[in-house]
């Protein structure tokens, strides 16, 4: 059987085994039904990994654009789409990490989540929220340095 069905299967059982969360049958259903679909359709995921990966390499183009602050670094940590610079962190969903240092004894550091949800909006609306996290993260880091 393919990885992804495999994947997709074993994050349903994972969903269905939390204890903390309250599983739905209209979402086991909707999420056996996707796995189905794959499984008869192997080449759909193929083509959504290829339109996620556009869509993050064309966020990170926007956000590179956009920054004016050398003074932070960013780091893009998209796993999923095979891309990570920096160190990140390849177990939780995809990521923006900001670093910031102000000596060389203290460095802060911030994610910037790009879930499900931050991706359902079209890209240039999430550059405009990634770029906003990136000028909050420097006011709160000059004002904390600052005193």
């Amino acid at each position: 059987m393919d990885k992804e069905v495999l994947k997709k299967i074993e994050e349903l059982l994972a969903l269905m085994d939390d204890p903390d969360k309250v599983v739905l049958i209209k979402e086991a259903r909707e999420k056996l039904a996707k796995i189905l679909e794959y499984a008869k359709n192997p080449e759909k995921i193929t083509i959504e990994k290829q339109e996620y990966k556009n869509k993050m390499e064309k966020i990170i183009s926007l956000v590179d654009n956009a920054i004016i602050d050398i003074d932070i670094d960013v780091d893009y940590c998209i796993d999923a789409a095979g891309i990570a610079t920096g160190n990140c962190d390849k177990s939780s969903e995809a990521y923006i990490l900001l670093t910031y240092r102000e000596d060389d004894y203290t460095t802060r550091t911030r994610k910037v989540s790009l879930g499900k949800t931050a991706l359902q909006s079209t890209p240039e609306d999430l550059t405009k929220h990634i770029v906003l996290s990136i000028e909050e993260f420097k006011d709160e880091a000059d004002d904390v340095k600052m005193g």
